[in-house]
């Protein structure tokens, strides 16, 4: 990192550590009716926690639950989130109590945990931790992290994403209809530029569209493409999409393109992670003919999603397959 973080050019580096098994060995059990627990997983021993604490009280769901949840889906998760820097968000007293988020990996930490360090325009550098193999995403989660937010770009260089996405928000007064309705708008027209979009629940109130490209464009350039390509669908379409970021002046009832989420540093709830709702639902993988079917929010939840996966896999390996990415460059240049 000599060369010194810009604000657009912020130099990372990858600690050292064992190699990580992506693929689980086999699957894990955790243990019921006990409070704390040490698994042996993949050569490690992981430390797990107040599995007894309620997390999701109209449920019954436990943090045992939520640590098992996310065994059950790490084959299909860990691709998504491997190499990147995470964000961590806890929430120490389950779904229903506050939230904070932590950017720097606690110390002391299990020597198995590899970080992201990376640096800043101010100088400073941040050690994220990177949820790397099976044991790393128990340690994340045990941490009180129901949804987890990583990085758009790899940790070998932070400034290139290899995804475009768009956060499609309802303005108060917009119904999930609408929310289908943009969707549809959003796919048309990025199918017209040749990009194949991939759809999943946010697992909140929304749907998340993102579309695999091959890795050159800065953030900065994926951000404006963005942003531009955000603001013609809106004026197309102001009955039912507005691209105004400013909350006062978004007009109430229609659905937000949001294209701000492709700046720097931010993040975005991962596929599969499970959100802080009252009915636990889970940010999943839809296909395009599910949404016209009228797919909702409510129809993938913590105990329904891993089955799913059983049966169909991972929609969403295109995202992280080398083959049919999208080059943006040319519409950049």
């Amino acid at each position: 990192m000599a060369d010194g973080a810009t604000r657009l050019h912020h130099p990372s580096s990858r600690s050292k550590a064992r190699r990580a098994k992506r693929t689980p060995e086999r699957a894990i059990d955790i243990p019921d009716g006990v409070s704390d627990t040490i698994l042996a997983i993949d050569g490690v021993e992981v430390r797990l926690t107040n599995l007894g604490k309620t997390f999701w009280p109209e449920l019954e769901l436990t943090k045992r639950d939520l640590l098992q949840y996310y065994a059950h889906v790490a084959p299909y998760l860990l691709p998504h989130v491997v190499d990147r820097a995470m964000v961590m968000k806890r929430y120490p007293h389950g779904a229903s109590g506050p939230c904070f988020f932590m950017k720097r990996a606690p110390v002391p930490r299990p020597a198995w945990i590899q970080t992201c360090s990376i640096e800043h325009a101010s100088g400073n550098v941040i050690d994220f931790p990177m949820v790397q193999d099976l044991p790393s995403l128990m340690w994340v989660v045990n941490l009180g992290c129901i949804d987890l937010n990583q990085w758009y770009a790899r940790c070998d260089d932070v400034d290139r994403p290899d995804y475009l996405h768009f956060d499609l928000d309802p303005v108060p007064g917009a119904h999930f209809e609408t929310v289908r309705s943009t969707a549809f708008v959003v796919r048309d027209a990025l199918h017209a530029l040749g990009m194949q979009p991939l759809a999943k629940t946010t697992g909140s109130r929304g749907i998340h569209i993102y579309v695999p490209i091959v890795r050159g464009p800065t953030q900065k350039q994926v951000w404006t493409f963005a942003k531009r390509f955000a603001q013609a669908v809106a004026m197309e379409h102001p009955d039912i999409i507005t691209a105004e970021y400013r909350v006062a002046k978004r007009p109430p009832g229609r659905v937000l393109v949001d294209y701000n989420q492709n700046a720097w540093g931010r993040t975005l709830a991962s596929i599969y992670s499970p959100r802080p709702t009252a009915k636990a639902t889970v940010s999943t993988p839809v296909t395009w003919q599910e949404l016209e079917d009228g797919a909702t929010i409510a129809d993938f939840h913590l105990r329904n999603v891993p089955a799913r996966l059983a049966a169909i896999g991972d929609l969403w390996s295109p995202l992280v397959s080398p083959r049919g990415r999208f080059d943006l460059a040319p519409i950049l240049a």
